[in-house]
């Protein structure tokens, strides 16, 4: 019986979508094996609009990597293009909006299950801290519940998308009746995992998603949120008010108010320096210190110097300012077109479009504090929802 690729292709690439929530490798090897579907079946292979940007973004990548003074420690990111095929895969071979719905209730399952372990993981550290008679919030900050992830960023940033693709489908989509019980019991686990995650970015971050999703819904609820966020501040656990007030009140170098400052400004000199072409791929962590403005200390606070904890000013000191404009032009457009999409009408895609234009205001705005994009876990799952939600609203259109 000859292979039916059509089919493989199919439920490989939303195999490998699904479980971008869940499993690097299962989700590397699905990608692997709906491209060989794809090639050997001679499928017809489909690019979303502004490709091109993403073709500059990695020629110009290249170009930094061959002008940078150790191309090889840069490899590692030119390996990373295999994970942007899950745009061009998902694209290709999921192109209905039941594909989108079938998406984000595996998110859902798979988010919740990951919830539940970091709630599970919050209840040991806090009875830890409580046995060890410490205080709960110094214990906390530097070993956070990542549910089935290696750091709490990445745990934070795909909980904002599930949340927030989720409740677009729960607001719009009209779920099934069991569907609806399941997603009631469901997204706030998702969103209380999320709060007690102490990301203070993906909070700001999925707010702003939240926000939008309310305010083309139903726009007095929009008033919920701060009330909500109030609530939230008052009747928590005093390390949350803690960790909210350190925006403003930092707890010395236990918060990363003063790193922040540090990879801010010194990744503005390095892109004064590098403007085209950056350091190179892997090069910022390396000449970190050399860049460092001369009116800051030069003794650095605690954290991560490898990336620059902000996706606008990392691409453009990595890689240079062509590159970043690049990738972020694609994401913008992509959302300018969705956006344009809704005010001619949707119909039974509006929940599809709402959730993606919420997804990427998350992950746009969340990129002012986290490397997000250069996260495979987040990266993946962006890409999953571009893909899948381009190839919905295609086919509404077409339809």
């Amino acid at each position: 019986m000859k292979p039916d690729f059509q089919r493989i292709a199919y439920w490989a690439a939303l195999g490998a979508a699904t479980s971008c929530a869940v499993s690097i490798a299962a989700w590397q090897v699905l990608l692997g094996l709906a491209l060989a579907a794809m090639l050997v079946g001679r499928l017809p292979w489909r690019a979303p609009r502004y490709w091109q940007a993403l073709a500059v973004f990695a020629v110009w990548t290249l170009l930094s990597l061959a002008l940078s003074d150790a191309p090889r420690s840069g490899l590692p990111q030119v390996k990373k293009f295999y994970a942007w095929l899950t745009l061009f895969v998902v694209f290709s071979a999921l192109c209905k909006v039941k594909d989108v719905y079938c998406l984000a209730v595996a998110w859902l399952a798979g988010g919740t299950l990951s919830a539940i372990d970091g709630l599970r993981q919050f209840g040991m550290k806090w009875s830890k801290a409580s046995a060890a008679g410490k205080d709960f919030y110094t214990a906390y900050v530097a070993d956070r519940i990542t549910g089935f992830n290696s750091h709490w960023m990445t745990f934070s940033g795909q909980m904002m998308i599930v949340l927030l693709l989720c409740l677009a489908l729960w607001l719009w989509g009209r779920p099934e009746k069991r569907l609806r019980w399941a997603f009631a019991l469901c997204l706030p686990l998702v969103a209380l995992s999320l709060v007690l995650a102490f990301t203070r970015g993906m909070w700001i971050a999925t707010g702003a998603g939240v926000l939008y999703l309310l305010w083309y819904w139903k726009r007095w609820t929009v008033a919920l949120v701060p009330a909500l966020a109030l609530a939230a501040f008052l009747l928590g656990p005093a390390a949350l008010r803690d960790r909210v007030m350190s925006l403003v009140k930092p707890h010395g170098q236990m918060d990363s108010n003063d790193h922040r400052k540090y990879v801010f400004w010194t990744g503005l000199e390095m892109i004064k320096a590098h403007p085209w072409f950056g350091l190179g791929p892997q090069r910022v962590g390396p000449h970190f210190v050399e860049y460092v403005p001369p009116d800051l200390p030069k003794r650095l606070p605690e954290g991560y110097y490898e990336h620059l904890h902000n996706i606008y000013i990392h691409f453009a000191a990595e890689r240079g300012l062509p590159a970043m404009f690049a990738v972020i032009f694609f994401f913008v457009a992509t959302m300018w077109d969705w956006l344009r999409q809704l005010r001619r009408g949707a119909g039974d895609a509006e929940w599809v479009l709402r959730g993606g234009v919420a997804i990427l205001i998350g992950v746009l705005v969340g990129g002012c504090f986290e490397y997000n994009l250069g996260d495979s876990e987040v990266l993946g799952m962006t890409l999953a929802a571009v893909g899948a939600v381009s190839g919905a609203v295609r086919s509404a259109s077409n339809s």
